[in-house]
């Protein structure tokens, strides 16, 4: 039975068939006129841009590129967040890693407004609600925190598939649904069920059968598959510590459409929930899908280079779709849409490639918009002496893919124990950025952070200890979040002052939001310590964080 005195506790649910269905009222609505009836502060930007300015009339070309580029608007009203939080307990836990989590959690608390509604989720080998789907109004945040503060430790295993079961039904069964939703699931450890270290004895019948093998796309409830019609939530994953299997939290990360981060660095596991959380508390565009119309007869859609995110293109060639989802307040997507470029007609001093729109809803008012590109022309002069240089917008795009593209060879040849081989890979793709026009000009943000990543990645897979204990997190991180086109993040301390705290992973995407509650967590860290100098021992690190999440 729920406790009366806190209401926000929860019974443990049984193992399967729940429905919850006691999350808290929302608002109503406000009406139409009051919302203006579409975006709050201007409406998505969308560009599109040909790989090279002009063709000469008796050229044709295959793969010629036409990026594509979608940014959400800026200060724009956001909609309330149903946030389900699934919290690993395991003995592993114990300790300061727990009250590091339980500081994070208090965090995440504050930042949540009263139409927000929050639900925490734990799990050892089995899992539990422990709040309901709460507004976070005073009183809920009040007792959102008093039940934070609350968990323990339990020595029973690391069941990551059930936290997630329980957690999805906390989500589909809601009476009333916030526009944005999302989970976040933390753990430090290997899956007992269906990882690795799997072992059966010791659980029921119901859960023995899912130990078979190493399926982890099986820990992925069905209807949050980014795959289904209409995915659910994202689930954003982040690994703790250095135990964890990277492998497991990536696969339900890019099964969902959400990020895996790996957060090596306990201490800065608030940081890595503030970023994650910048973005969710800021989501400006939902439902954004891109059509690309092809204008000339002759012009056919070959290619879409599109990451994480579906594309289609016609048979025929004449068109192609490109679905981008949710975008945080001013966050961008880059796709680039190959095409293939027929000889002009002898009078013909301009072709028109394609026409890019895209149909989205905004996320505040939920009301449909449309956003139109210029159609991409390029010019055909009869002759054309000098090849121009491509764009340097396409060759940043073009660089990054391959860069994501030799982050993930890498990772398949090291898992293979060719480390050797996949530094090597890492490396050939840093000298070619390092030439390309963006790379070389050495101030292109998004080019410097993704030399500062293939770097450091380089150092971490060459050696096979290195490699199990940073090196595949830190490539499975970095995929996720070339795929998403979305900051996931890598917290390490290192020994280097360069790389200290830095989360290269994450720089070439980071959005002013995101960036604004890092800094906001910071700085409430930096409070916390004070002016001491002094390092203090695990017990009074410990003793000190109970104390700020009773003050909390």
């Amino acid at each position: 039975m729920p406790d009366t005195k806190f209401p926000l506790f929860a019974a443990p649910p049984p193992l399967t068939g729940i429905s919850f269905q006691d999350d808290d009222p929302l608002d109503p609505p406000p009406p139409a006129a009051a919302t203006g009836g579409g975006a709050a502060n201007g409406g998505l930007v969308l560009k599109a841009q040909p790989e090279f300015p002009a063709l000469g009339r008796g050229a044709s070309r295959d793969k010629f590129a036409v990026l594509v580029d979608a940014t959400a608007p800026s200060d724009v009203a956001r909609s309330p967040l149903d946030l389900v939080t699934v919290l690993d307990v395991s003995g592993s836990m114990q300790g300061l890693k727990l009250q590091l989590v339980k500081r994070a959690m208090c965090f995440v608390v504050n930042q949540l407004g009263p139409a927000d509604r929050l639900s925490v989720v734990t799990f050892s080998g089995l899992a539990r609600r422990v709040t309901r789907l709460a507004r976070m109004s005073g009183a809920g945040k009040a007792a959102a925190k008093l039940a934070v503060e609350s968990l323990d430790v339990e020595w029973t295993g690391t069941n990551i598939g059930d936290g997630l079961r329980v957690g999805a039904d906390v989500l589909s069964s809601r009476r009333q649904k916030n526009a944005v939703a999302a989970m976040i699931l933390l753990s430090d450890g290997q899956d007992t069920v269906v990882g690795p270290y799997a072992y059966t004895r010791v659980l029921p019948p119901a859960l023995a059968s899912a130990s078979a093998g190493t399926n982890y796309a099986s820990l992925v409830p069905p209807a949050f598959a980014h795959a289904a019609a209409s995915c659910a939530a994202p689930i954003h994953t982040f690994g703790f510590g250095a135990d964890h299997d990277p492998a497991a939290m990536h696969t339900v990360a890019a099964g969902t459409g959400g990020t895996f981060s790996f957060v090596k660095d306990e201490a800065a596991v608030q940081d890595a929930f503030a970023r994650c959380v910048g973005g969710l508390l800021s989501v400006a565009v939902q439902d954004a899908r891109l059509a690309v119309l092809c204008l000339h007869r002759g012009v056919r859609v070959q290619e879409v280079s599109s990451g994480a995110y579906g594309s289609s293109v016609a048979a025929d060639g004449r068109s192609a779709t490109i679905d981008a989802g949710e975008l945080y307040d001013g966050e961008r997507r880059r796709f680039l849409v190959l095409v293939y470029v027929p000889r002009a007609r002898f009078t013909e001093e301009v072709t028109r490639l394609v026409k890019v729109t895209c149909a989205y809803r905004d996320a505040a008012t939920g009301q449909a918009a449309r956003a139109a590109a210029p159609a991409v022309v390029i010019q055909r002069p009869l002759e054309l002496e000098h090849m121009p240089a491509p764009a340097i917008e396409v060759e940043r795009e073009r660089v990054r893919l391959a860069a994501a593209e030799g982050i993930a060879a890498a990772r398949e040849a090291a898992d293979g124990g060719q480390h050797a081989g996949a530094a090597r890979i890492l490396d050939a793709r840093l000298r070619e950025l390092e030439r390309s026009a963006p790379g070389a000009a050495g101030d292109d943000p998004t080019c410097e952070a993704i030399k500062e990543e293939l770097r450091d990645l380089s150092t971490r897979v060459g050696d096979r200890n290195e490699y199990q204990q940073t090196g595949r997190a830190c490539l499975l991180a970095g995929m996720s979040a070339h795929a998403q086109q979305r900051a996931a993040g890598v917290e390490i301390v290192t020994s280097s002052p360069a790389t200290v705290g830095k989360a290269t992973a994450a720089r070439a995407y980071l959005t002013p939001k995101m960036e604004e509650m890092v800094e906001l967590s910071r700085e409430t860290s930096r409070k916390r310590r004070g002016s001491s100098s002094q390092q203090p021992s695990r017990q009074d690190a410990i003793k000190q964080i109970k104390q700020d999440l009773i003050e909390l």
